[in-house]
């Protein structure tokens, strides 16, 4: 495993392109562009103000930079470094900014979500939807890029408007039996629209492309409902992370429940293998303690750790949450399968230190993979079954089947790895700390020697 050095970024924001061949990161108000072999500078750009959001065309010809303060979006092109493109939404504001599958359409949301403005690169025709709902995920693409689903709100009630993207004419428009839409995701395989309702209502519903509802789903009422809710790749399973601590999976043929995965704080299940994280400062010989490691901030004082397989059953550590503050810290926040839809991750918000990765095939626990902080960010490698996390300080954990490793990154002065991105090969990851970013590469046998 080998690292790059490190760069400058701001806001955590730094995206490969979807061809995998560039590397685009903002500092304050310059966008940067790399090669992703050689690390290369290739294009620099000046906006207008600092970046708030920036995203990549499809065919990674375009990147777009939002500065959501001034209500401006900047596009640059890759090939004609010259060519550039501005939209002012002026006093109506701008909170968010997004590219159309084709990449060559901008749609933008105006302050109040009072509509979304969608803007031609091509013909600089504008078109305009009304209503758009203020809410967790209010808007989602089909994966082939055919239709939009929008959520929307108007007399007090909830609606789902179907867009297709080549003219953005109205395929369909419907009401939902929901309280207050929180958000709606498409199936991977574009058959299924799902939506479900604010945590107050255990609701979640499954309409097809023509607005017909194909089934409901409520697993329990009067208390805290969905907090999560994520597809696997291959559409055959829908995961639901609830309050109540529970990841409910239902089949993509009759939409019922056929299993459910429990959090347990004391583990005693003899099929799963519990990594707990242990973490141990290294011997310093006084000879070393010199005036440059010192102030080098070498990694000298940097605490070693490394995974080991525990014997059952184990506790693990649970935190409280205080019952009078908004967005209790409890229940299934982040669900993900892994790539070939074999293996499901999730981390429940109150056993904040674990992960805990479940067998599709089986299921059933498979692993739980405890650490001495509480996880930030934890993301499957896009072409294999391999599992990146990290924790907030200088190292990357990877798990795979075959186990588990703790790799610290060896730059100077510590490097805390707050956020992670694959490149789409699953050859590298990106890590972002505070204000820089580094790279990792991988070996490819990594998961067969871990």
């Amino acid at each position: 495993m080998n690292f790059s050095e490190v760069f400058k970024q701001s806001n955590q924001l730094c995206k490969v392109s979807p061809d995998g061949k560039y590397l685009a990161t903002c500092v304050q108000y310059r966008l940067v562009v790399r090669d992703v072999s050689s690390l290369q500078i290739l294009q620099l750009y000046t906006c207008l103000d600092q970046i708030s959001h920036m995203e990549w065309s499809s065919d990674s010809l375009f990147i777009l930079c939002a500065m959501y303060k001034r209500g401006l979006v900047q596009v640059w092109s890759l090939e004609q470094p010259d060519w550039h493109c501005k939209i002012d939404e002026g006093s109506i504001g701008l909170v968010s900014s997004r590219w159309s599958p084709d990449g060559r359409h901008i749609l933008n949301t105006t302050e109040f979500h009072l509509r979304i403005t969608v803007w031609s690169l091509c013909t600089k025709a504008v078109s305009y939807i009304k209503y758009p709902k203020a809410c967790q995920k209010g808007i989602d693409f089909s994966r082939d890029g055919c239709y939009l689903a929008l959520a929307e709100r108007r007399d007090c009630k909830d609606y789902v408007s179907i867009f297709v993207c080549d003219d953005w004419h109205l395929l369909r428009h419907f009401e939902t039996e929901t309280q207050d839409l929180a958000g709606l995701e498409w199936s991977p395989n574009g058959c299924v629209l799902a939506v479900w309702d604010s945590c107050l209502e255990y609701k979640v519903l499954l309409y097809s492309l023509d607005g017909r509802l194909l089934s409901t789903y409520s697993a329990y009422e009067w208390s805290l409902g969905v907090k999560s809710v994520s597809w696997s790749p291959s559409s055959q399973f829908l995961a639901i992370g609830s309050y109540d601590e529970k990841v409910r999976i239902l089949n993509h043929i009759t939409w019922k429940k056929i299993v459910q995965f429990e959090h347990p704080a004391a583990i005693d299940n003899t099929k799963a293998t519990v990594y707990k994280e242990v973490e141990r400062r290294p011997a310093v010989v006084s000879e070393e303690l010199s005036l440059h490691n010192i102030t080098m901030g070498s990694t000298l004082f940097n605490t070693q750790s490394k995974y080991e397989i525990c014997s059952l059953p184990v506790q693990i550590p649970v935190v409280k949450p205080d019952p009078d503050r908004a967005n209790p810290k409890i229940g299934v926040s982040v669900l993900t399968f892994s790539s070939d839809s074999r293996y499901l991750a999730t981390k429940n918000d109150n056993m904040a230190t674990a992960v805990w990765v479940w067998d599709m095939q089986k299921m059933s626990l498979e692993a739980v993979l405890e650490h001495t902080s509480a996880v930030r960010c934890f993301l499957w490698d896009p072409r294999r079954p391999r599992l990146a996390l990290c924790t907030g300080n200088s190292k990357l954990y990877l798990w795979s089947p075959g186990g588990c490793v703790s790799v610290q990154v060896p730059v100077e002065g510590g490097f805390q790895v707050q956020s992670l991105n694959w490149h789409c090969s699953g050859d590298s990851v990106i890590l972002l700390g505070k204000e820089q970013l580094c790279l990792c590469y991988m070996d490819t046998d990594q998961e067969e020697n871990s």
